[in-house]
């Protein structure tokens, strides 16, 4: 059996996937009194859309702490994460059918702790939004479903005297 060196599986690696996708992501759910964390895009294809505080993970770094990263670098807030809520995966084609873009983003859910939301980093704007609202912002693809789903299981925490967990 014939081994590849590293310079060959990387040779190999390049002609599969010579853009170097998929990319890992963390975003976040972050709940406050009904409510939970948005952003409005600034730039790039989901200009103008609402979503989740996230964005890339760097090397090295575990995705919890790249959420909270996130979190932190495009609204101020600081926050608590309770879980993974989902892993998604966001996949953008041209006209053509040629991949654009394929991000792998792992989801977690979590409680503010402090700060009023300020957009920064790539974000126009940032926000609480009660999630009876959430239907009046225009988000990017999947984003409602992942909050609904990050809710359900930010309720389903069972409160357990003294283990530090709480109910959203």
């Amino acid at each position: 059996m014939a081994v590849a060196s590293s310079g060959n599986m990387a040779m190999i690696e390049s002609k599969r996937n010579p853009e170097g996708w998929p990319r890992a992501a963390a975003s976040a759910a972050i709940f406050r009194d009904g409510e939970v964390l948005l952003v409005e895009r600034a730039s790039g294809p989901s200009a103008g859309l609402w979503s989740l505080p996230g964005g890339h993970i760097e090397p090295g770094e575990t995705a919890a702490a790249a959420a909270l990263r996130e979190v932190t670098e495009e609204t101020g807030v600081s926050a608590e994460l309770l879980g993974l809520a989902d892993v998604r995966d966001v996949i953008r084609r041209d006209k053509g059918g040629a991949l654009v873009a394929h991000y792998v983003i792992a989801v977690y859910y979590g409680v503010w702790r402090a700060g009023a939301p300020l957009a920064a980093g790539d974000s126009r704007a940032a926000r609480f939004v009660r999630l009876s609202d959430l239907a009046a912002y225009a988000m990017t693809e999947g984003t409602v479903e992942v909050i609904v789903a990050a809710a359900e299981r930010s309720a389903a925490r069972q409160h357990r005297p003294g283990d530090g967990s709480r109910w959203v």
